[in-house]
């Protein structure tokens, strides 16, 4: 696994490169902004450990810089900046995890492999099947090419069945994925979610099918 580090002090990039050696990672080390934008253009990371107070630039203007690149590579943002706020703003721009300063060693490590234990399609900027296309960076569907306009909800829809694979995704965890907690969801609001989705991509020609094994869950798969 291969980590972009960018931290401008040099004493502790080196304390941080030497513990996720240890650990078993490869690490490249970017101590300004340009260099960090420089590395990210020549290789391809599995991931980025980001501060935000550098030298030449603030690090939350390469965090969204990547993001509308439509990358999708996990950033784990380690700042001695710690108000709410703040905090928010930085996950809201698309970082993964959010550390505080000072850390402990082991702590990053563990979240570091927390993040890597994702899987692997949770990072693709584009999940396909068939025709049908989805663009996870800019958050746009096609088919044949041609834009498919759908709702915040259908769009989340069909990520989740698009990132199952072949997989049946059962109501329960399409709901926990589709729905906060707090949310009043009725009985029949994944149906006509559903409903809707199968309905815009029929309209759209796409060939995929979207089964609903009653009572259990849902299945996608390219129509033959």
């Amino acid at each position: 696994m291969r980590i972009l580090l960018v931290e401008d002090n040099p004493r502790l990039a080196e304390l941080i490169a030497e513990g996720l050696s240890s650990a078993g990672f490869v690490t490249d080390v970017a101590g300004t902004f340009s260099d960090a934008h420089a590395h990210l253009s020549d290789f391809d990371f599995d991931l980025m450990i980001l501060d935000i107070g550098l030298p030449d630039g603030c690090g939350r203007d390469l965090l969204r810089c990547v993001r509308r690149q439509g990358r999708c590579t996990p950033v784990l943002v380690a700042t001695a900046i710690t108000d709410t706020p703040h905090r928010i703003a930085t996950l809201d721009d698309g970082a993964d995890d959010y550390l505080a300063k000072p850390f402990h060693m082991n702590e990053l490590i563990a979240r570091v492999r927390a993040i890597l234990r994702r899987p692997r399609h949770m990072a693709q900027a584009t999940l396909s099947l068939a025709n049908l296309e989805l663009d996870l960076g800019r958050q746009i569907v096609r088919v044949d090419d041609f834009n498919v306009d759908l709702s915040r909800r259908e769009l989340n829809a069909l990520a989740i069945l698009l990132r199952s694979g072949a997989a049946l995704v059962s109501r329960s965890s399409f709901e926990q994925a589709l729905y906060a907690t707090d949310e009043d969801v009725t009985p029949n609001a994944l149906e006509a979610v559903v409903s809707r989705l199968r309905k815009r991509l029929d309209q759209a020609g796409a060939r995929v099918s979207i089964t609903a094994m009653r009572g259990i869950g849902y299945i996608l798969s390219e129509r033959m």
